[in-house]
């Protein structure tokens, strides 16, 4: 069996593996799920401590900061996790697969973006990502660096989960419609990820949802998909501001990594509908 440590057994990705790894198909992998509270990226000695016990042949890095708009008060916390934690596993050289994101560009670019183009992060998290990346690179050539984006699932705290909590105890919301990017399923993504643990992918790939959408389509869409009848006005980015800046364009290309490995996720339009019915489910 090939013994495999996934990070950020917690949070939307990590959880959506857990949801996976009883399926035959993944019999022959010895998945350890780890939480922060066992495996903290800010902690070097206890990551030390830990993966020299579990001594695992693949790591999954799943454990990231993403409070996109705290880390730019939280600099310290961010940086620690996302770029001192990421190189941290790389220097143990094992097989690294890494999640990265949308953020470490600046969304100025008109076309989808592809692994070539140059980085540019508009804030402190996409920096620490970005930074992050630069480290694995730095310390292994034996690594999978996955840019993702718009994650969403029936796990954690995400825009779908919002958006159908929102829906029903309102007539009317207001969403971005000028920021475009393409949601992904964390089920089809973690799903990729032990699919990738057999493969000898190696580099920077992006692996997002195929469907594009402004944040106000996805929104029509995620109503429309649970059935509730609510009104949702198309607003500027102007009108809604945040504490840490938006790329305006966040839309992956995840062609590379289809040629590479025959990978390719469904689009949200696909993947939508199962998502709603789960949290549904769960909040019945």
């Amino acid at each position: 069996m090939t013994r495999v440590l996934v990070t950020g057994g917690g949070g939307q990705l990590g959880r959506s593996i857990a949801d996976l790894v009883d399926e035959a198909r993944f019999a022959h992998l010895d998945v350890h799920i780890l939480t922060r509270a066992t495996l903290d990226l800010g902690n070097p000695p206890q990551v030390q401590t830990v993966l020299a016990e579990i001594d695992p042949e693949v790591i999954i890095n799943a454990a990231a900061y993403t409070n996109v708009d705290r880390a730019e008060d939280e600099p310290g916390y961010a940086s620690n996790t996302n770029e001192s934690g990421a190189g941290l596993l790389a220097g143990f050289k094992r097989r690294l697969i890494h999640l990265s994101t949308d953020f470490v560009f600046d969304g100025a670019k008109d076309g989808w973006y592809v692994e070539d183009d140059a980085t540019k992060p508009l804030g402190h998290y996409g920096r620490t990502k970005a930074r992050g990346e630069a480290a694995i690179r730095a310390q292994t050539g034996d690594h999978l660096i996955l840019r993702t984006s718009w994650l969403y699932s029936a796990h954690g705290h995400n825009f779908v989960k919002t958006m159908l909590r929102l829906a029903t105890d309102k007539t009317d919301m207001r969403v971005v419609a000028d920021q475009v990017g393409c949601p992904t399923s964390a089920h089809d993504l973690a799903d990729a990820l032990l699919r990738l643990v057999d493969t000898d992918c190696r580099g920077t790939f992006h692996l997002a949802g195929t469907d594009e959408a402004t944040w106000h389509e996805f929104a029509v869409g995620i109503v429309e998909a649970a059935g509730i009848d609510v009104k949702i006005e198309a607003i500027a980015t102007t009108e809604y501001p945040t504490r840490a800046p938006r790329p305006a364009n966040s839309r992956l290309d995840s062609t590379a990594i289809a040629d590479t490995t025959g990978i390719r996720l469904p689009g949200w339009r696909t993947s939508l509908p199962a998502v709603i019915e789960q949290i549904q489910a769960l909040t019945d």
